[in-house]
């Protein structure tokens, strides 16, 4: 299919309009396993101390390759630790952000030497590292990605697939122009581009935006160096002069268009094979820049471009179509590959001679769908509250990637929400303790739930009775007490409950004895205190060991009452005794008084 090269320009004349460039971007480089901040040469580039891991550990490293940034430590993660560990950022302002991990080696020749696993971003699984890799000085030391951050964090996480601990040198979150790579209708929140190869054509050495003094907007992009795509079929070309550019909304370094390759009379066809993964969709970005001396201006070279066979643009004068000599022209189209291969053509129509300055190759991954929010905050309050293995992880989202979901739970897509919901929970057997939080609740969609053959203590939360969809709720053979929450009685979709084996105690609530009429599955068993339905003992001068306690201390009480008011009462009586022998005594010398003194008036 041939693509109007008008409307190509004009998008990007477009987006240039709206892409920043009054301020400089937002970054964030993170030197893993450090203990303190480093700055690293030539550039001076800061890379702050190691932070926002969920595990691991902190070893000195082995760098893979001379384009791996200049760290002497990462961080791993031994599968011991869980299938999945991350690094969540916060306090990321929104915007369109280059996120790049380099990957390490351990320096320690008891360990691995190579370590195979997968990476996600933003719970979108956007790369498998392959074997051979740390033997690549190319994209396969590290992947980049370009996604959108929207809700103020990130979260990268690295997923284990049995082949060696998962270890990374470093993180790099850096902004770029919110309509950087724009390609088309699908481009936006719904994407993620995944850099599978970037070529400077013609040039020497391998570089970096930051070595090309590129601008910061640009995301400091890895830039290989291709000399030729073949013996004999190509030659490199050239220039110091100025180069006009139209950076935005990319921001593509000068030097990239200062040098280049041209066919040859021997092979007018200029043609570049690379290997990538089938059943794809592939972002393609070619560079150009008439650059030639031979060529002076407009209608003196062009060329038609071929992807696999297939025409996808026609007629290219570059000279013509950028402006004219020593000008930067930038083509995009999408292509779907089937196969293992991508070949990119550029066959001579005028001039006998094809040119290309740089090739951009990325991947279009489409982005996974969330979990519920509410839903991930109660598993990890749940896994907080019952001390869930280490080994467990449990880390980043639960449901995504669909490769790599949390051990023990099971999810749903809800296409309506279009989010992912947890359906189940199978954490039976696995020396869980603690009790079970409130926020349980906040599961709402449960329908399994088993938690069978533990040590979990404490009440079973009333909370419980809120998931109206649990068909079954197995918490049987571990330590719960008190009695059985009224609210499980409404719970109607319940078909299998089994309480038993645990210190359950009191009446069952009759809603659930009245489910028993109706084919539903309960076991109240071994649960001394239980009474109320068949098979467990009648409520009537059956009590429980708690009703025992209570009249006890109740009497307690009331004989402290009752020796409280005899105490006060003899006290009183006693007062009264003593004062009524006083007044006695008072009277009899009263009248003592008085007769002495009639004796002494008679002798007078």
């Amino acid at each position: 299919m041939v693509y109007p090269l008008s409307l190509h320009i004009f998008i990007l004349v477009l987006l240039a309009a709206f892409t920043p460039s009054y301020q400089a971007p937002w970054a964030m480089r993170i030197s893993c396993g450090a203990r303190n901040d480093v700055h690293t040469a030539p550039t001076n580039t800061l890379w702050y101390r190691d932070f926002g891991y969920t595990g691991g550990y902190f070893t000195n490293a082995t760098r893979p390759s001379f384009i791996t940034p200049p760290l002497s430590t990462l961080r791993y993660f031994p599968l011991s630790e869980g299938p999945e560990n991350c690094y969540h950022i916060d306090r990321i302002p929104h915007g369109h952000y280059s996120v790049r991990i380099f990957f390490g080696l351990v320096k320690d020749p008891t360990f691995d030497n190579e370590p195979l696993f997968d990476v996600s971003v933003e719970g979108t699984l956007v790369y498998s590292l392959s074997s051979g890799w740390s033997n690549h000085d190319d994209e396969q030391a590290f992947v980049e990605a370009l996604v959108f951050l929207e809700d103020g964090s990130s979260t990268i996480c690295f997923h284990s697939t049995g082949h060696g601990d998962p270890a990374v040198i470093s993180i790099e979150i850096l902004q770029v122009g919110n309509h950087a790579y724009y390609f088309g209708h699908e481009w936006g929140r719904g994407t993620i581009l995944r850099t599978h190869r970037r070529l400077s054509c013609g040039a020497k050495a391998p570089k970096f935006d930051v070595d090309y003094s590129g601008n910061h907007w640009g995301g400091d992009r890895f830039w290989n160096s291709i000399s030729t795509f073949g013996q004999n079929s190509d030659e490199p070309l050239t220039t110091k002069n100025a180069i006009k550019l139209s950076n935005k909304p990319n921001y593509y370094p000068e030097a990239l268009y200062q040098t280049g390759l041209t066919s040859t009379d021997n092979e007018p066809d200029l043609t570049y094979t690379m290997d990538v993964d089938p059943n794809r969709n592939y972002s393609v970005w070619l560079h150009f820049a008439e650059i030639d001396p031979s060529v002076k201006g407009a209608g003196e070279r062009a060329f038609d471009i071929l992807i696999n066979g297939d025409t996808v643009f026609q007629e290219i004068d570059v000279a013509n179509m950028s402006g004219g000599v020593n000008s930067a022209l930038v083509l995009n189209t999408t292509v779907a590959v089937s196969g293992r291969s991508l070949t990119i053509t550029m066959h001579p129509v005028i001039g006998s001679h094809a040119i290309i300055s740089a090739i951009e190759i990325f991947e279009i991954v489409r982005t996974e769908a969330k979990t519920l929010i509410e839903e991930v905050k109660a598993l990890h309050k749940l896994k907080s509250a019952l001390g869930l293995p280490l080994r467990f992880g449990w880390n980043g989202d639960p449901c995504v990637p669909q490769q790599h979901p949390w051990s023990g739970v099971d999810c749903q897509f809800d296409s309506v929400k279009v989010k992912w919901f947890i359906d189940g929970l199978g954490l039976d057997n696995q020396g869980l303790r603690g009790s079970l939080p409130d926020d349980i609740s906040k599961l709402s969609h449960l329908q399994i739930m088993n938690l069978s053959e533990n040590s979990i203590q404490g009440k079973i939360p009333s909370a419980l009775g809120k998931l109206s969809s649990l068909e079954v709720l197995d918490l049987s053979y571990n330590f719960f007490n008190g009695t059985i929450p009224e609210s499980l009685g409404g719970l109607t979709s319940v078909r299998i409950l089994n309480l038993n084996g645990n210190s359950l105690s009191g009446r069952v609530p009759a809603a659930l004895g009245g489910r028993l009429l109706h084919r539903a599955s309960f076991n109240f068993t071994d649960n001394d205190g239980l009474c109320g339905i068949p098979g467990l003992p009648t409520c009537g001068p059956h009590l429980s060991a708690g009703a025992k306690v209570g009249i006890a201390l109740g009497a307690c009480a009331a004989l402290l009452l009752v020796a409280t008011c005899l105490t006060c009462w003899w006290k009183r009586r006693q007062n009264i005794l003593r004062a009524q022998q006083i007044a006695e005594l008072i009277l009899i010398f009263t009248s003592l008084g008085t007769m002495e003194a009639t004796l002494n008036n008679l002798m007078v």
